[in-house]
């Protein structure tokens, strides 16, 4: 699997940090040798992550999501789809961590779905109603900064809509 080449300027996701920027590449030395690094910066903070050029795919780094992938996320907000998340909490909490930790959009949305659905038929309990939030934030730092479009304007409504919604 070839690795993905990323320019400057591209929005990426690094796992578990967020969005970030790639503002270049730079050479550092490890173990004695010199390697190539992607410079990623982290907007509204002084992070700054490097990554191996030859290889960003170890790190969990992927292109952020772009306008074009909103429709397919706002299916999957919108479409119960079936998780199966476990009943018991600590191995839902691990599956939960687990999808969390990943990053992908698309699961986080599943998640997303499940959780707010498991909200509005019963409330959540104290820890659920966290991972439910730390998704929705995770997916709302992904929008954030989109050009502005239909798709991209329901997905944010969906997801202030979610933040606020309270058990029936």
């Amino acid at each position: 699997m070839k690795s993905p080449a990323f320019r400057i300027g591209d929005r990426v996701v690094l796992p578990p940090y967020g969005i970030g920027v790639v503002s270049g590449t730079c050479q550092r030395p490890v173990a004695g040798e010199t390697h190539a690094y992607y410079q990623v910066e982290f907007p509204n903070t002084a992070s700054r992550a490097y990554v191996p050029v030859n290889d960003p795919l170890s790190t969990g780094m992927r292109a952020a999501l772009t306008t074009q992938d909103m429709p397919d996320l706002l299916c999957r907000l919108q479409t119960s789809m079936d998780l199966n998340l476990p009943r018991q909490w600590a191995a839902r909490h691990r599956r939960v961590t687990e999808i969390l930790v990943s990053g992908d959009p698309y699961e986080l949305a599943t998640l997303t779905c499940e959780l707010r659905r498991w909200n509005i038929e019963r409330g959540l309990p104290d820890l659920d109603r966290q991972a439910f939030r730390r998704a929705i934030r995770l997916l709302e730092q992904e929008v954030r900064g989109l050009e502005e479009d239909t798709y991209t304007r329901d997905v944010r409504q969906f997801l202030d809509h979610a933040w606020n919604e309270t058990p029936s």
